[in-house]
């Protein structure tokens, strides 16, 4: 081990022994080539590897697979060694097998010092290396690599019996321990549930039954293609001992995987180490030499003397840690010799972070990362001339509006057309993938939170319009609507509800139609019926194109706007029972004893007051005032009288303390659970499942709490008949026959607030964070709206459009994480579970509302409000807007690192988020006042509000704070140029690695061809060029003009 300095300090050099032993495909013969010594022609390491992963390669069984490498070292008895011992190991992170030898260490992020790297280096450079050995067990393996080291002078003779003893003894693991030692009473309860022998979950876990492995990459950032694996070995034919495997942990190994180990060691009969490298070709399924039963495809041992085993160790884990790295895993798969994987090690060392001893603990283990980083540019090869963008600008020059739903066709229905033939190939998808206990939990949840602000617009709408249109048929056409949408709309995820400014429309017309005589619900039924014709030329003109122009800056500054109004009206609703149940603010806890309440005879009683009492058979001095309760007081127009009486009433502190109580316990619950998945405690599966239903068992143990406690907080109040009324409005009615012209106007308006509202909440559906797959329909969606429209304006139900905040709780309460995690890995999103039926499914609960009246009586109005306030909320989260306001009050040295500060000033953030605000300011006062029903058209100044700031900002800022905004006549040109643009770097690409790449002709003549720029003024001293028999060779540079290359001939 105790190489020269120079070798040392002079990684990057390809110097070798004078003799490297080889064995090919495991046979017995070796090829050995003599006194070479070389340097690549490739610049630096990464482009020596980067030339090594671009190559391609026919032969299957070098195509990387996911890898779980395990370290093994030498245990002692009385002196001598006895067994395999299992001390650490990596899937994505490290796990060490804690001194106490009990249980595993929490995983971290593997610390290697670089002295340890560098004798790693030295190992691979001074050992055997065996590259695609043929051998079916670990005996097999032992002797070939005995017989290599002996065959090169690293090994002698006589020490062959020891070596092999020592390479073959049995290996304990971990698992065999903590199975064996498990006591049934003392499991604990995140345990318990656990399988330790599924033969089901082995056959699902890759090469054990499957007889196609597919190798998946930990961080699903790398597909490679499908390998059929050649390890075929089922439970009846294996040897595999599957009472010690233990299941929980093979859950966590993705499928195809195959298993590296690293065996290290000191012995006492060596006088120096001796180090082996082998790849196994195929993997092979050694039973017991790894802890959980897949292949092994490679193999690294280190034993030497005594006294340097924390040495060994530290070797043994750097080259672990290595196996884990994703491009030094891949070097290992595809090198073709020792060389390549010196390559390897280079670039990795190129890549290493050095951190001072004197600035840091050593011992302190590091967390996992939230995201690893992506090691694409470690792959890729950086443009000549320094013409490579930095990173993140390829994403920014894609067109975020180049989907093809939003491309104009000029045809008529195209755009419909096209959305029906893009969602018809998912419909039977749609059905099956919402077999899930997650669309459930999202099922519960949406249908507790459209039901009461439904009941409550029907109630707020029948006030409006003195009960000609009520609750009762607000449930009913939510409920028919959302039914409808949920089964043909392009985009299912988003749900229907009732908006602010349809109100505000209702109310507006109502007075109108009172204060000339006009039928209310005929002219609403005309307005209806032109609205949802517009609709349809909408759809037929292809206009929603137009949402193109709608951009993060519009549906941000609306988005925030809608959440801002949940949680006011949220709190707004509980500061609106103190009035119904008063408290006293000024009382006295002395005079406790003297506070009483009774009802009086008003003082001066009114006509109509004593009509009242004629007709309940009692006369004012017949009614027995002081025994009246509360409600038959306020029906008889009784005063309360006493300290302890507000003005409607008497004080009731209990139940406005209790519904505050009520109120914040669900958010904070609701909030606390729906973060269950991240805890610590229980298993994955039930974390998972307490955080999908969390808002349902929030409401179930508030429902709980409230009825035992017994305090009659304000309870939801579902109608449960309908109202004697025809169901059939005739749009004329007795209204004049010009109505039915002029209904035309106002249709306009509503047109532009249908399609305002539902094309901006498709387009936050819609966003390309949330990863949907299945596309998206707006032109479908819009129609679907358009004819609901129209039926309930017929039918004399209230309008229903897409609600913001619920279709993004909708979404929220879809998302997909991945599964198969390995330790310490932070879940990926992977996506939304896109499907028709939870939209359906709350539509139709809704519908049956009435029929629930019993059981829905017990839900209190505070717990509903509390989830409203935690939609609110929850909504809030990743609009980058409310990030951008943080910002004024946080220093610089605070700041997150957020990728638009690298880009653009701050005083221009500040800028854009000061514009961004005011345009919020003013939605919310014209949304606050009579004038709200305009408010669709300040939506729609929003877009030339956006475009103004072109004239202020520069594109490329723009491109970071904000999607850049699209130029509709250039749009075609530009997808052109596009094109061409992209042709051309892939040509150029092409043509430079095709320059990168050794020209060798044998049968001609031994020249080969290395081109100048590969060169960069660095002169090769020495090249070997191998026609596949051994020889030495000197060469002599020369430069030919004509064709700019560099002859070296042999």
């Amino acid at each position: 081990m105790d190489e020269p300095s120079e070798q040392m300090m002079r990684p990057l050099l390809r110097t070798g022994l004078d003799e490297e032993a080889l064995v090919d495909h495991g046979k017995s013969s070796f090829t050995t080539h003599t006194n070479y010594e070389m340097e690549d022609l490739e610049n630096t390491p990464s482009q020596r590897v980067q030339f090594i992963l671009g190559t391609e390669d026919d032969d299957l069984e070098h195509v990387p697979h996911d890898l779980f490498t395990e370290l093994d070292e030498l245990s002692f008895r009385d002196g001598s060694a006895t067994e395999w011992k299992e001390t650490a190991r990596w899937l994505k992170f490290e796990e060490d097998v804690e001194d106490g030898g009990e249980r595993w260490s929490k995983p971290y992020v593997a610390t290697l010092s670089l002295h340890s790297l560098f004798e790693l280096r030295s190992c691979i450079l001074n050992g055997t290396v065996l590259l695609d050995m043929r051998a079916n067990t670990i005996e097999d393996i032992a002797d070939m690599v005995i017989d290599s080291m002996v065959a090169s002078g690293q090994l002698k003779e006589d020490l062959r019996h020891k070596v092999r003893e020592a390479m073959l003894k049995k290996h304990h693991h971990q698992n065999e321990r903590k199975l064996s030692n498990r006591i049934p009473l003392v499991r604990s309860i995140a345990d318990i549930g656990k399988k330790h022998s599924d033969p089901l979950l082995l056959e699902r876990n890759g090469p054990l039954v499957s007889p196609n492995s597919v190798p998946n990459n930990l961080d699903g950032s790398k597909a490679v293609e499908r390998r059929p694996s050649k390890v075929g070995v089922s439970r009846e034919s294996s040897s595999v001992d599957f009472s010690k495997v233990d299941m929980n942990f093979m859950k966590k190994i993705p499928p195809g995987a195959e298993a590296s180990n690293v065996l290290v060691g000191e012995v006492d009969f060596l006088e120096k180490p001796i180090i082996a490298f082998v790849r196994l070709s195929p993997a092979v399924l050694i039973t017991g030499l790894t802890e959980v039963p897949v292949p092994t495809r490679f193999l690294f041992l280190l034993l030497g003397p005594r006294g340097k085993g924390p040495q060994y160790h530290e070797i043994g884990r750097s080259m672990a840690t290595l196996m884990t790295d994703e491009i030094f895993h891949d070097v290992a798969y595809k090198a073709k010799d020792r060389t390549d994987l010196l390559s390897g090690i280079d670039e990795f060392l190129d890549q290493v972070t050095v951190l001072p001893p004197g600035e840091w603990d050593p011992t302190i283990r590091i967390e996992p990362p939230k995201n690893v980083p992506s090691q694409l540019k470690r792959k890729i090869p950086t443009q000549p001339n320094g013409t490579g963008s930095p990173a993140g600008e390829l994403e920014k020059d894609e067109d975020p509006h180049a989907g093809p739903e939003l491309q104009r066709t000029g045809r008529l229905f195209g755009g419909l057309i096209l959305d029906v033939k893009r969602k018809a190939p998912f419909y039977w998808s749609d059905i099956r993938d919402s077999f899930s206990l997650q669309c459930l939990a999202s099922v519960l949840f949406l249908y507790c939170a459209c039901m009461s602000p439904v009941i409550t617009f029907g109630g707020l709408l029948g006030e409006a319009t003195k009960g000609n249109i009520s609750a009762i048929e607000s449930l009913f056409g939510a409920s028919m609507t959302g039914v409808a949408y949920s089964l043909f709309a392009g985009q299912p995820l988003t749900i229907l509800g009732s908006t602010g400014p349809v109100l505000v429309f209702e109310k507006i017309l109502f007075k109108f139609c009172s204060d000339y005589g006009l039928s209310y619900l005929s002219l609403r039924t005309s307005i209806g019926l032109w609205t949802a014709f517009l609709c349809l030329v909408l759809v037929a003109t292809d206009a929603s194109s137009l949402v193109c122009y709608i951009t993060r800056f519009t549906e941000e500054a609306f988005a925030a706007l809608i959440c801002i109004i949940f949680i006011y009206e949220a709190l707004e609703k509980l500061f609106h029972l103190g009035e119904h149940y008063p408290i006293n603010m000024h009382n006295s806890l002395d005079n406790l004893t003297l506070y009483s309440c009774q009802c009086s005879p008003p003082v001066n009683a009114s006509t109509e007051t004593e009509q009242k009492w004629n007709q309940t058979g009692f006369s004012a001095d017949s009614i027995p005032w002081s025994s009246l309760n509360v409600s038959m007081c306020q029906t008889l127009d009784g005063e309360f009288v006493g300290p302890a009486c507000g003005h409607h009433g008497p004080y009731i502190p209990d139940v406005l303390f209790w519904s505050i109580i009520l109120f914040f316990t669900t958010f904070f619950l609701s909030s606390f659970l729906k973060q269950f998945k991240t805890e610590r405690y229980f298993p994955t599966r039930v974390r998972s499942t307490i955080s999908d239903f969390a808002v349902f068992i929030t409401i179930m143990i508030m429902v709980l709490v409230d009825y035992l406690m017994g305090i009659p907080s304000p309870k939801l109040n579902v109608p449960d008949r309908f109202e004697n009324r025809g169901w059939l409005m005739d749009p004329l009615g007795e209204n004049p026959w010009w109505t039915l012209l002029v209904a035309a106007l106002p249709a306009m308006l509503c047109t532009i607030l249908i399609f305002m509202d539902q094309q901006i909440t498709a387009v936050i559906i819609n966003r390309k964070e949330h990863k949907l797959k299945k596309g998206c329909g707006y032109h479908l969606d819009l129609l679907v709206v358009a004819v609901m429209l129209g039926v309930c304006s017929i039918m004399g139900l209230p309008w229903f459009v897409a609600a913001t905040v619920l279709s993004i709780s909708h979404v929220n309460s879809l998302k997909v994480e991945s599964g198969c995690s390995a330790p310490g890995e932070q879940p990926k999103f992977l996506g939304i579970r896109e499907q028709r039926v939870t939209g359906f499914m709350i539509f139709v609960l809704m519908g049956c509302s009435v029929f629930m009246t019993s059981v829905l009586k017990f839900i209190p109005m505070p717990v509903l409000y509390g989830v409203f306030l935690y939609m609110g909320v929850s909504s809030l989260k990743g609009i980058q807007f409310f990030d951008r306001i943080k910002l004024f009050g946080m220093p610089a040295k605070h700041q997150p690192d957020l990728i638009y500060l690298r880009y653009v000033p701050l005083w221009k953030v500040h800028v854009f988020t000061l514009v961004q605000l005011t345009c919020l300011v003013l939605l919310w006062v014209i949304k606050a006042t009579a004038a709200a029903v305009v408010f669709p058209m300040m939506v729609l100044a929003l877009v030339f509000v956006r475009k103004l700031l072109d004239l202020f900002f520069t594109n490329r800022e723009l491109s970071w704070l904000d999607d850049l905004m699209p130029e509709s006549k250039k749009k075609k040109e530009d997808d052109k140029k596009k094109k061409a643009r992209e042709k051309l770097e892939a040509e150029s690409r092409l043509h430079d690695e095709e320059e990168l790449r050794l020209k060798v002709n044998f049968e001609s003549s031994n020249q080969l061809d290395v081109p100048l720029k590969s060169l960069s003024g660095r002169w090769i001293n020495s090249i070997i060029s191998n026609n596949g028999e051994e020889f030495e060779a000197s060469v002599v540079i020369t430069t030919a003009s004509l064709n700019n290359r560099a002859h070296v001939q042999t």
